[in-house]
């Protein structure tokens, strides 16, 4: 008995010992390439004799025991009886674990060649930037509260271009000893007052003798804003100086021709009381306003004038209702007069005013006292209606009012008038006018219209060389004249940087007792332009035509006897100017200006001509 066991528990163990040695090598051997190696598995396992160590008695039971644990590791491992056993890889056919073990060599691994790394290393050394972090602790309570607070508003820094340079100068020389210049002052940006003042002179010098004017212009200006009201003031100074140089260059002048000096002063002042506009129904305006000034001459004219006006105007809703009214004293006198002229204006008026339309209605009243003491009541009726939405509006309109005949005006007009003016106030007894006006596309807007206008006694300038050498003298048209014509306006702004405008003039006359409109022209063209090339350069031009006029002379008849008159033809003419300036920097422009660039020898009044080409340039400062 104790052999058996014995014998049993040999066999367990070389068992034990074989199975997994058959598990292990098997791998090794599937994957054999040698022709030795292939050939010793491939022959049967049943031939291979049984160990001699083993006795008879046992060896069926350890046959039994080896057969039992097979099978068990084949149901275990498929793959280590894959090519065991007898016949047909089949275990059960005869043959054992020991006949399947074949070892040929050890297993050595392959490895495939390594790929070249064609790429060189980076030698140098870089370092990445780090910059130092700085933490700074807030100094602050955290608040509990979540509600949404109002934000406070954060100032807005000023631009560089908002930023205003109170004051400037500019100054410039040229040909026909031409001196320019000019000054702005001002107390800056102040949403409460304006404080400011100029300064211009300009003076030039023709080829003729004495052939020469000079213009200066001084004054100062002011606003205040208080509560509800603004004011505002200002008072000028202005001088024109020249000569009486003209004369008939188709005749040598007199050795005795001496051309006389004339210079006119001017000192006025105004001021104005009106209440701020505020956007809200049914509000009530006011304004006041007065004003004057006192003229002279180089010799004896003198004018003084006092004008008080103002307007109350109601609204409510749609409807507008008020009263406009004003006050005009003035006194002339010269050598041979001194006369008192006023003026006295009443004007009630009613607005209609829609989404499509606008209607004034209203009269004017007038009322000559001093000189002249004639009563007048005018028309005073616009009507406007939009015939394209936002485009084109459709206007008439009929007025008239009385003209004060002024010494100031008319030397404004023309300087080289004489003494003693007579003194007649012109009437516009009914003007009508129809046009349209609007916008036919963006930044191009236009207006255009007829008119008519019926005026008594038109005030004429006609010369006067028969009595006074080279001087100019006012007549008048006695009766109604009438004047009717066409107006036309255009606007192109394509943008901020370019602008052309212009403006054209046709008229036609029928005068009650003068044979022509002396030195009235029938037609008259305005046009201009300003071109910012770039934020330094700046283009501007202008243009005017003027139509032909017609003056007249007293001449002595052939044979002798009375003096006929003798119409004189002064010829249309174009005049074109031209100005370039340069800002070099922010302070400090350069800048050029030609005035009758074609040189032509126009002449606005007879035996004046104009001067001709024109050229000077300057600089120009701010700060």
């Amino acid at each position: 008995m104790k052999l058996k066991y014995i014998y049993t528990l040999l066999t367990l163990i070389i068992a034990l010992y074989f199975v997994p040695a058959h598990a292990q090598t098997k791998k090794p051997v599937k994957k054999a390439t040698t022709k030795a190696a292939t050939k010793k598995v491939k022959k049967p396992a049943a031939k291979t004799p049984a160990p001699k160590k083993t006795t008879a008695p046992a060896k069926k039971t350890a046959t039994a025991a080896s057969k039992n644990l097979g099978d068990a590791a084949a149901k275990a491992t498929a793959d280590t009886t894959k090519k065991g056993g007898g016949k047909d890889n089949n275990p059960d056919s005869g043959g054992s674990l020991s006949e399947e073990i074949v070892v040929t060599t050890a297993y050595k691994p392959v490895l495939a060649d390594a790929v070249k790394i064609r790429r060189n290393p980076d030698l140098e050394d870089k370092v990445p930037f780090k910059a130092p972090l700085v933490y700074a602790p807030l100094d602050k309570r955290q608040e509990q509260n979540s509600e949404i607070r109002q934000l406070e508003a954060m100032k807005r820094p000023p631009e560089q271009d908002s930023i205003l340079e109170n004051n400037y100068v500019k100054a410039g020389i040229g040909n026909l000893k031409t001196f320019f210049g000019e000054a702005y002052f001002a107390n800056g940006r102040d949403e409460a007052l304006q404080v400011g003042g100029y300064l211009k002179h300009f003076s030039q010098s023709g080829s003729l003798e004495k052939q020469s004017q000079s213009r200066d212009d001084v004054g100062v200006f002011g606003k205040s804003i208080l509560g509800d009201n603004n004011i505002s003031g200002r008072i000028t100074y202005n001088r024109l100086g020249t000569n009486f140089y003209g004369y008939d260059q188709s005749q040598a002048p007199d050795a005795s021709f001496i051309p006389g000096k004339q210079h006119f002063n001017t000192i006025g002042a105004e001021a104005e009381l009106a209440k701020n506009y505020k956007d809200v129904e049914n509000d009530f305006t006011y304004a006041l306003k007065v004003k004057g000034y006192a003229f002279s001459n180089a010799y004896q004219a003198r004018e003084n004038n006092f004008v008080i006006s103002g307007f109350l105007n109601q609204t409510v809703k749609q409807f507008y209702a008020g009263l406009s009214a004003s006050l005009d004293i003035n006194s002339q006198k010269d050598s041979l007069y001194s006369i008192s002229n006023n003026i006295v204006r009443l004007n009630p008026y009613i607005k209609f005013q829609g989404t499509n339309y606008k209607i004034d209605a209203g009269v004017n009243i007038v009322k000559e006292f001093g000189e002249f003491g004639k009563f007048y009541i005018f028309p005073a009726a616009k009507l406007e209606v939009q015939v394209v939405p936002k485009y084109v509006r459709l206007f008439v309109e009929a007025k008239g009012d009385v003209n004060r005949s002024s010494l100031r005006d008319f030397a404004n007009i023309n300087p080289f008038i004489g003494q003693n003016i007579d003194i007649k106030n012109s009437v516009d007894q009914l003007d009508i006018s129809a046009g349209l006006k609007g916008t036919l596309a963006p930044g191009l807007s236009f207006k255009a219209a007829v008119f008519r206008n019926s005026i008594k006694n038109m005030p004429l300038f006609v010369s006067n060389f028969d009595t006074e050498v080279n001087k100019f003298k006012v007549i008048y048209d006695d009766g109604k004249a009438r004047v009717t014509g066409f107006n036309g306006e255009l606007d192109f702004k394509a943008s901020d940087d370019f602008n052309i405008f212009g403006r054209v003039e046709v008229k036609d006359y029928k005068m009650a007792t003068e044979a022509q409109p002396w030195n009235l022209p029938k037609f008259l063209l305005t046009a201009g332009t300003t071109i910012h090339i770039d934020d330094k350069i700046s283009v501007t031009g202008s243009l005017m035509f003027r139509g032909a006029t017609n003056d007249r002379v007293f001449a002595i008849a052939p044979g002798g006897g009375n003096s006929v008159m003798v119409q004189k033809p002064i010829a249309s003419f174009a005049d074109v100017s031209g100005g370039v300036e340069y800002k070099a920097t922010k302070k400090i422009s350069v800048f050029v200006q030609a005035n009758n660039i074609l040189n032509t020898g126009y002449s606005n009044w007879l035996y004046y001509p104009n001067y001709g080409f024109n050229i000077f340039g300057g600089v120009g400062y701010s700060f």
